[in-house]
């Protein structure tokens, strides 16, 4: 009966996300900042063998992922992991899981919010007061939750968008420096030990999870017994061969030098063949993709907050569905105003700590 009066108020939405915007939603959720240093740390752990890394975690992460498509395609409830572990566990657990799920994803985004508006001082020198770092926080926030109220397709529509600008460097970096790939830099001087390479597969894990974040709004997706599962392997593949091409390009054109630049490994990359401008590039693509990963967080997690409300575990106020854009608006407000505040009041390294905590 729980389940039929949640389909109800579900019903309210709109189901305007369909395969492409929810793979374009995994993708943005999945390759974040991570992506540009990472290379460098798993080059460190592996050498040259840092390609099979990855091929190794993209196998772990079909069982991952084959989890969520399963029970995506089978609970079509706004909540996504909080609806699918409610459903096989019972209301209690689902709710343990949904609210430690909330604090990690209200950490992470606070944080990464943090980090975006000190790239963006970075470049804009005079966008690094106090005053005006929350101006830019509250710019950020603000843009995505007038985009988001006025529906889940014009929301998704902003991550498709983000999407494609955040992939371009990367693209680029790969398009580019696939002709400057020094073969001797390639060679593997042996099979790597088991504990390295599982210590870097570990490591790996952290930049191929998201699926989670992006299937929170599943009340909104078309057609999901089918929708759900394309879309969450489609990213999977995708996803898999854009980091094993980056990191043989880096690895390529950097050598064993790559290790020795843990900032920043794809920038210095780009600067062997497309100069200083390949370097900024490759940083102006880190704050796009921060910002893709904010855009990304601000469709899906608002959405855990109405799912509480809907089933009771917070007041049926804030399962609130705006009358004319059909979009869970009291829901996206409450969310963005505790991330901004969490974001003006804390550093990323608290609120790093306080999201893995939850994990």
């Amino acid at each position: 009966m729980s389940i039929q009066q949640a389909e109800r108020v579900d019903h309210q939405l709109v189901r305007g996300i369909g395969l492409p915007a929810l793979t374009a939603n995994i993708i943005s959720s999945t390759i974040g900042v991570g992506i540009f240093v990472i290379p460098a740390t798993v080059a460190a752990g592996l050498g040259a063998a840092a390609p099979l890394a990855f091929i190794c975690c993209a196998i772990a992460m079909v069982l991952f992922v084959t989890c969520f498509a399963i029970a995506g395609s089978r609970v079509s409830l706004t909540g996504g992991l909080y609806a699918y572990v409610e459903v096989a566990f019972g209301r209690y657990v689902g709710f343990l899981a949904g609210t430690l799920y909330f604090l990690t994803a209200l950490g992470a985004v606070a944080g990464v919010v943090n980090v975006l508006a000190n790239s963006i001082a970075l470049v804009l020198p005079f966008l690094g007061s106090p005053m005006m770092r929350i101006v830019v926080m509250l710019v950020v926030y603000g843009s995505l939750v007038l985009i988001n109220i006025r529906g889940v397709r014009e929301g998704a529509g902003a991550v498709t968008v983000i999407t494609f600008a955040k992939l371009l460097p990367l693209l680029l970096f790969i398009g580019a420096g696939i002709f400057f790939i020094h073969p001797a830099n390639l060679s593997w001087p042996g099979w790597p030990g088991s504990q390295a390479l599982g210590d870097s597969v570990i490591l790996l894990i952290f930049a191929f999870v998201g699926i989670e974040v992006a299937l929170i709004p599943s009340g909104e997706v078309k057609n999901p017994s089918r929708t759900v599962p394309r879309s969450a392997y489609l990213a999977l593949v995708i996803t898999t061969i854009i980091y094993i091409m980056i990191q043989l390009v880096a690895q390529g054109t950097l050598g064993p030098e790559l290790a020795n630049h843990k900032d920043a490994p794809l920038a210095e990359a780009a600067a062997k063949f497309l100069g200083n401008l390949g370097r900024t590039i490759l940083l102006a693509g880190a704050t796009i993709s921060a910002f893709g990963f904010v855009t990304s967080d601000i469709l899906s997690s608002p959405r855990m907050i109405f799912a509480f409300g809907r089933d009771g575990a917070l007041p049926a106020w804030f399962a609130h569905v705006h009358s004319r854009y059909r979009s869970p608006d009291v829901a996206i407000i409450t969310y963005t105003v505790l991330a901004f505040a969490l974001s003006v009041t804390g550093t990323f390294e608290k609120l790093a700590v306080l999201s893995n905590v939850a994990v």
